[in-house]
């Protein structure tokens, strides 16, 4: 019997080797058949891609090129953060890339000294309307990544003091810049008071002086100008526009002048013409009216001395010869006086 069972279990593990090896050979032609079906090669290179060590756990060796992606999501992961907490964090950078809003990033000592500096500044005892030093943490703890996580690891006093620092670092970088704005406000403001004769822009010495002048103020005249001295990046860029905008409604202001001044010169230039040609249009008419009129007053003339003459003759015929001689006379006076009319 023993001998038996010897060979059943020797034959038994030559079926199933014969298994293993059919359907591995099954599993080998598969591969090959999706690789060539893919266009892929069984030859594996090892890539030369340099590797290097997180720096937060010594056993991950990633690629260079991945090493900041890894090293961000590791962080998060070593302070306890879930996959789902990483998945519903984003990078709100790319938003702000190109507009004007100022950031602030805190690391963890400096969000332990501000929180150490107003635990200082606080009294010790309670107080109402007043945070005491009991009410802050004394223990470092790392910068929160979500909301979750700033209301449960930071105090309510923790964050006011947190908030008053960003507040006053953000304000102190606007004032820095809206200091280093103030020559091409300056520069507007001269060029826009200059008078129109002069057009060479101020040079570099003559701005440096008028700062000169502006910082030689008495302290006390220029903290009365608060609402000059004290401006935001928004009005400091509002005013440069508005200087801008005015300075370009002057100029096209000028250019409709300039047109209408022509407009008017060319209607006066054709009423000109047209009252010209209206005189000589009337100068003409009223000549020939003259010539008729001197025309009809010469008939006139004629047709009366032929009356004058025909009735003489009736006269001189009626008369005696000493009449007629009177008469004689005084045709020839009117004759004369006649003569001299017609001169």
């Amino acid at each position: 019997m023993s001998d038996s069972s010897e060979v059943t279990t020797l034959q038994d593990r030559r079926d199933r080797l014969q298994e293993l090896t059919e359907f591995t050979e099954n599993c080998k032609k598969q591969l090959n058949d999706i690789f060539e079906t893919l266009g892929w090669s069984l030859d594996y290179k090892q890539c030369d891609e340099a590797m290097a060590q997180c720096p937060y756990d010594p056993n991950h060796r990633v690629p260079v090129r991945s090493l900041e992606r890894h090293k961000a999501s590791c962080s998060l992961r070593k302070m306890g953060y879930s996959s789902e907490e990483q998945a519903e964090m984003f990078d709100t950078s790319v938003c702000y890339e190109s507009s004007r809003v100022r950031g602030y990033t805190m690391d963890k000592a400096t969000q332990h000294q501000v929180i150490l500096q107003a635990r200082s500044a606080a009294p010790l005892m309670k107080m109402e309307g007043v945070f005491w030093q009991g009410q802050y943490s004394g223990q470092p703890v790392d910068v929160p990544q979500n909301h979750k996580r700033t209301v449960c690891d930071l105090t309510v006093a923790d964050r006011l003091a947190l908030y008053d620092h960003v507040v006053n670092v953000i304000s102190q970088q606007r004032e820095a810049a809206s200091s280093s704005n103030d020559d091409l406000y300056v520069d507007l403001v001269s060029k826009l008071q200059k008078n129109e004769e002069q057009n060479e822009p101020k040079t570099h010495l003559e701005l440096m002086a008028e700062m000169r002048d502006y910082k030689r103020r008495r302290q006390s005249y220029r903290a009365k100008n608060v609402h000059i001295t004290k401006k935001s990046y928004t009005e400091v860029i509002r005013e440069v526009i508005n200087v801008h905008s005015e300075e370009l409604t002057r100029q096209w202001k000028e250019e409709e002048e300039e047109k209408e001044e022509e407009k008017e010169k060319e209607s006066t230039r054709s009423e000109l013409s047209s009252h010209r040609r209206r005189q000589d249009e009337r100068r003409s008419v009223s000549s020939e009216s003259r010539h008729s009129h001197s025309r009809r007053h010469r008939s006139r003339e004629r047709s009366q001395d032929r009356e004058s003459k025909k009735r003489k003759k009736k006269d001189r015929d009626s008369r005696s010869p000493d009449g007629h001689q009177h008469d004689r006379k005084k045709k020839k006076k009117k004759k004369k006086e006649d003569r001299e009319k017609e001169k």
